[in-house]
């Protein structure tokens, strides 16, 4: 007899495959609670995997030093803190929204019907390198936020079969954001001997190889549309511009960056003409930042160069601490505490990777890609 864990895997993905079947012509209906109207998705789930940028909750149970789950981390969010790296919305809670999705649950949280829209794995100081970010202790590495997909994969298809689950997955989201903590937490820290074993190309070649198996993985298990997020300006962030005695952002760090974009770009062209219907978009963070610094006044920020909870120069020398008193205009920053943006950035980088044109995310956007 199937125990509890198996009916409830069962039943939600029940509800998933007829998801699925009005996916196949206008989509399913989800109540938009806000508005009191009803609006239709226009895919059914989402699968998200990445790190502390939309880490939502993956670390809270860890014994880990990457946890958000205490006041002031979403201060501005309905329920309190949740394990959010971010006084409220993370991106891709505002992608979620768009796509007519209710806000997709933690892996380590989530069961039965809460799962029935998708699933969170992402998990703060995680990396395309199994060995990144150890110094926080416990966190779960891209390699591993795929086998616990992998494992719910498993328990739908022994109740399903191949088929109808490889019908419905082709249809979801699969968002992917990795990357920054593969230089944050392993190249830039001193405690690795990552930076003597290679310079910046090698190690670039290395990310990209590795990803680009991760990918083929989730591909493998029946993902077809892929959103691949970018690495951003890091060496703007309030962290690093603590360490500099200018407060300008680290072209360095900025330079050091870059060819991972360029490489994952062209991986997944790669990608795209070797794994038969695989379709990408790319979102170029590192263009959005570019275009939000130089017109922050025009977007609506004033303060671009430290967080609102913090401590020291540029409130990035520790980040924000339990209990601490955030700044009170929190929409005008860039920079919510020493590595990660605030609601108001996430919401309009979500907005931008929805709606936006190939200049911001490339060769389609979101929207696109889920009309497919």
């Amino acid at each position: 007899m199937a125990d509890k864990k198996e009916l409830s895997v069962l039943r939600l993905f029940v509800a998933f495959l007829v998801l699925s079947a009005n996916n196949a012509g206008l989509g399913s209906s989800q109540e938009d609670e806000d508005a009191g109207e009803m609006r239709r998705a226009l895919v059914p789930a989402m699968f998200i995997f990445g790190d502390s940028l939309i880490d939502n909750g993956n670390n809270n149970n860890l014994p880990s030093f990457a946890k958000a789950n205490y006041f002031p981390y979403g201060i501005d969010f309905k329920g309190g803190p949740t394990g959010r790296f971010s006084n409220g919305y993370t991106m891709v809670d505002t992608i979620a929204e768009l796509l007519g999705l209710p806000l997709i649950p933690a892996y380590s949280e989530a069961s039965g019907d809460q799962m029935r829209y998708g699933v969170n794995y992402a998990s703060a100081a995680s990396g395309i390198l199994d060995i990144t970010g150890r110094n926080f202790v416990s966190r779960i590495p891209f390699g591993q936020q795929i086998r616990n997909f992998e494992n719910t994969l498993d328990q739908i298809t022994d109740n399903l079969g191949a088929p109808d689950v490889a019908q419905a997955l082709a249809k979801c989201i699969f968002f992917v954001g990795m990357g920054s903590n593969d230089y944050l937490n392993n190249y830039l820290m001193p405690n690795y001997n990552t930076r003597n074993q290679y310079n910046a190309q090698q190690y670039s070649d290395l990310l990209v190889q590795q990803y680009s198996q991760q990918l083929t993985r989730l591909y493998n298990l029946g993902a077809r549309k892929f959103v691949i997020a970018g690495l951003g300006l890091m060496g703007c962030i309030p962290s690093i511009l603590a360490q500099s005695n200018n407060g300008v952002c680290s072209e360095e760090v900025n330079q050091l960056v870059l060819p991972f974009n360029t490489k994952t770009k062209a991986m997944i062209n790669n990608l795209s003409a070797n794994l038969p219907g695989a379709r990408f978009s790319y979102i170029d963070i590192r263009h959005m930042f570019q275009d939000l610094l130089a017109n922050a006044r025009s977007y609506g920020f004033t303060v671009v160069n430290r967080g609102c909870c913090g401590i020291g120069r540029n409130r990035g020398q520790i980040t924000c601490l339990p209990f601490q008193t955030p700044c009170p205009n929190r929409n005008q920053y860039i920079f919510w505490d020493a590595f990660h943006p605030t609601e108001a950035v996430n919401v309009l980088f979500g907005r931008r990777a929805f709606y936006g044109n190939r200049d911001v995310v490339y060769p389609m956007n979101i929207e696109q890609l889920a009309r497919l």
